[in-house]
């Protein structure tokens, strides 16, 4: 990982909002893999953990080749598949067993 600005390092990959990522992208000589996603989300302080908690996520361990060389439209099903779920039995509701 390079030393981009704005750029937060999670495991073997960074996570950023900066320009020059963009830019070097431009170019050509950004980051051999990439994933460029737009939008935003915003948490309260603590809600974030508070909804982990109550199971309102599912989580999996970040997994590079996951990420970046499963196609976008097989990278929930693959997710699923690592922990082990059928999308299909999945509720609305959560709750704690």
């Amino acid at each position: 990982m390079g030393a981009w600005k704005s750029t937060l390092p999670v495991g073997d990959i960074g996570l950023t909002t900066s320009r020059d990522i963009l830019e070097a992208m431009a170019t050509g000589s950004g980051p051999r893999e990439q994933l460029v996603a737009l939008g935003y989300a915003g948490w309260a302080p603590g809600q974030l953990e508070d909804e982990i908690q109550r199971n309102g996520w599912l989580t999996v361990q970040a997994d590079i080749d996951l990420i970046f060389d499963v196609p976008p439209e097989a990278r929930y099903d693959a997710a699923m598949q690592v922990l082990g779920v059928n999308a299909a039995n999945l509720s609305e509701e959560a709750g704690h067993a």
